[in-house]
């Protein structure tokens, strides 16, 4: 069998997408789009296949209108008001439900968000030389966009700076891991930056000094391993409430 006949990997569907194609449903009124050729969902196909450019080359069925729909009407039989059996959305799909059930206005503002940041037209800036998790790497436009701001040097340099005028060191805002204490010259300066109020919540903007935070590897993926994303003072907690119970 040809690699071109072959059967292409299931992609996941991530809940940015879910939230853009949730906001179609809510404003049809909570009924899904069940037809492929309707222009909103010829026009959500475009959007997400714009969004994962590297799925969207590889797959020309990617986040295809058929697959828009699909997902329209898992999201529209996944609301407890729906009379109907359910279609396997996931437990992402529920979740983004939920939220725009009880969030409706804040949902709709996050899909806006979501659709700014694929639909800018300024190129996605270049990542620093750094290591990057897998999930960065799909090409996705808003998490690459999240990344390139959190990684962007001069901005973690200044915020570095800031840190060691106010406080005299530079230390994991989570946790207080201090790499230059631990290791001496090698760690000084060696710590990551982080966005308290993410693109999916504030939109593209600029970076003003006091969005960051500065957090250790180990805090940095905490917060971003799955959604919803926590603050960094939930993080702090988790790790302060598991300090208390290793010493009880």
């Amino acid at each position: 069998m040809s690699q071109s006949s072959a059967q292409q990997p299931r992609v996941d569907w991530t809940y940015e997408e879910i939230v853009l194609v949730c906001n179609a449903v809510v404003s049809n009124g909570w009924r899904a789009i069940n037809n492929a050729a309707d222009e909103r969902v010829v026009e959500l196909s475009r959007l997400l296949r714009q969004g994962s450019p590297v799925h969207a080359a590889a797959s020309p069925k990617f986040r295809n209108p058929n697959g828009v729909k699909r997902k329209s009407n898992d999201i529209a039989t996944a609301h407890p008001e729906y009379n109907g059996g359910q279609t396997k959305g996931g437990k992402t799909t529920a979740d983004v439900v939920d939220a725009f059930i009880s969030h409706p206005e804040r949902m709709h503002e996050l899909a806006n968000a979501f659709r700014a940041a694929i639909t800018d037209p300024e190129p996605l800036p270049s990542l620093p030389d750094v290591d990057e998790d897998a999930t960065f790497e799909e090409g996705r436009t808003f998490e690459r966009r999240h990344l390139a701001r959190e990684r962007n040097a001069d901005s973690r340099r200044r915020r570095i700076q800031q840190a060691r005028h106010d406080l005299g060191c530079v230390r994991c805002e989570a946790c207080g891991f201090d790499f230059e204490a631990a290791y001496g010259h090698r760690g000084r300066d060696f710590i990551e930056c982080h966005h308290r109020d993410p693109l999916s919540v504030t939109g593209p903007r600029k970076t003003a000094l006091r969005d960051l935070a500065l957090l250790c590897s180990n805090c940095h993926r905490m917060i971003h391993r799955y959604r919803p994303w926590l603050t960094v003072e939930e993080l702090g907690a988790l790790v302060s409430n598991g300090a208390l119970r290793t010493r009880g």
